[in-house]
């Protein structure tokens, strides 16, 4: 099987502030919500990079979708890794993230692996690694 991850979804309580946090807090462009009219099917999408799209869905339309129960966030379950070619660049994310109301839960700092890096949470409780891996050059 070739792996391909090509939506990556994230369950939030309130649609509407977590598009507002990301599309005019973050800056990133989106269409907004779609599939308002449809039970369950209210979603809005964000381009990432070659492809990948970052979906926002309410909790309680993925448990009706999946025919699981809706289960409390959890902020260390998964974390997200911008990663950025310099520095300044995490600063920036961080300062960014901030001023849309992010939770700074680590400050940008120098890394074990000779990097630089500080987390954030969105509105949601999701966790963001804001982060310059001078191994990993090009994939920001």
């Amino acid at each position: 099987m070739q792996p391909r991850l090509t939506v990556l979804t994230l369950g939030v309580a309130d649609l509407e502030r977590a598009v507002a946090f990301y599309r005019d807090g973050l800056g990133w462009p989106t269409q907004g919500i779609v599939g308002a009219d449809l039970p369950d099917g209210a979603v809005a999408f964000f381009n990432l990079q070659s492809g990948l799209k970052l979906a926002l869905w309410p909790r309680r339309s993925i448990a009706a979708d999946t025919g699981l129960a809706e289960q409390p966030a959890s902020a260390t379950e998964l974390t997200l890794g911008h990663n950025v070619d310099s520095q300044a660049e995490v600063d920036a994310i961080m300062e960014r993230a901030m001023r849309a109301g992010a939770a700074v839960v680590k400050p940008a700092g120098k890394t074990f692996y000779g990097g630089y890096a500080g987390y954030f949470q969105d509105p949601d409780g999701h966790v963001w690694e804001a982060v310059f891996n001078p191994d990993l050059r090009g994939l920001g």
